[in-house]
């Protein structure tokens, strides 16, 4: 028997790529919830606006900062998504064995240490690393961010507090977490003077998740049938009245003119039929309501066609 490739099936001039099959794990899912989402993202927008004040007395310059995106990462992803040489500060979760991150470029953090000095900020400094009194005030500046970070969590990390333990320069080496672990990841653009940098905050979405669920609880698996009914409830369907339907031919449809009657088999006195989207499942009595015409109900039981 001749064997066939599957590329001489295929038509010329179209290239055709195997598609990356990605394994989901449905007990670890990397997605929030529409209600976790929402409480996340107005905990970071008031970060974002406490951090843009304090950098401003820091720096003694206009600063902004503005929250852009929140979501779940592992680990992995998180970290992927960063140069590769940045100011990463490693802070200590009170309470748990896990760690946050708070990043920035580290040609930021010398510009904003440079404004903490006296400098005017039109210096650009080049990228290096970090010197032990640059690391000083870098801890500094971290220390009083995630007070900040801490208090606009609010009850998410009441029970937990967060201290800076370490600072690292280069994202590959700095271990946070294990690669698997998932982390809430939120996205910020910070602005000192003509200054423009991309920062972000990672904290364990397991010390978060926890606590998003008693603060924000979420409909349990017991309340399905009743979620669906009511949902259901709110769908709007067309309803009509409707005689008994005859089986014809094509034939006579096309053959159909002016004035002309088809029987039905539908008595006089039989009660129409009330159709919900074309489907007919009560019967009803032909009434009026004021000036209008009205269905009254007299039979509940579902009737085919």
């Amino acid at each position: 028997m001749e064997t066939v490739n599957a590329d001489q099936n295929m038509r010329p001039g179209i290239r055709h790529q195997a598609q990356a099959v990605e394994v989901y794990d449905f007990r670890r899912p990397t997605t929030l919830a529409r209600e976790h989402s929402r409480v996340l993202e107005l905990a970071f927008e008031s970060f974002a606006r406490q951090w843009g004040t304090q950098l401003s007395a820091k720096v003694r310059g206009k600063s902004t900062v503005v929250s852009e995106s929140v979501a779940m990462l592992t680990y992995d992803e998180y970290v992927s998504s960063l140069p590769g040489t940045t100011t990463m500060v490693l802070a200590d979760v009170q309470g748990t064995d896990s760690r946050a991150v708070l990043q920035f470029p580290i040609t930021s953090v010398l510009s904003w240490i440079i404004r903490q000095l006296g400098g005017n900020g039109s210096q650009k400094p080049p990228l290096r690393k970090l010197t032990p009194v640059e690391h000083s005030l870098v801890s500094a500046l971290a220390t009083d961010a995630l007070a900040d970070l801490q208090y606009s969590l609010g009850g998410l990390m009441a029970e937990h507090g967060l201290r800076v333990a370490s600072i690292q320069d280069n994202s590959q080496f700095a271990q946070a977490a294990a690669t698997t672990d998932l982390m809430i990841v939120a996205k910020f653009t910070v602005s000192v003077g003509e200054d423009t940098c991309e920062a972000s905050v990672a904290l364990p979405a397991d010390v978060i998740l926890q606590q998003l669920g008693a603060l924000n609880p979420m409909d349990t698996e017991s309340d399905a049938a009743e979620r669906i009914r009511g949902q259901l409830g709110e769908v709007p369907v067309s309803v009509g009245l409707r005689l008994r339907s005859i089986p014809v031919k094509p034939g006579l449809v096309l053959g159909l003119k002016t004035g002309d009657l088809i029987p039905l088999p539908h008595q006089r006195s039989e009660p129409l039929y009330v159709s919900v989207e074309e489907h007919p499942l009560y019967r009803a009595a032909v009434g009026s309501n004021g000036s209008r015409l009205a269905a009254a109900i007299v039979s509940t039981e579902e009737h085919s066609k």
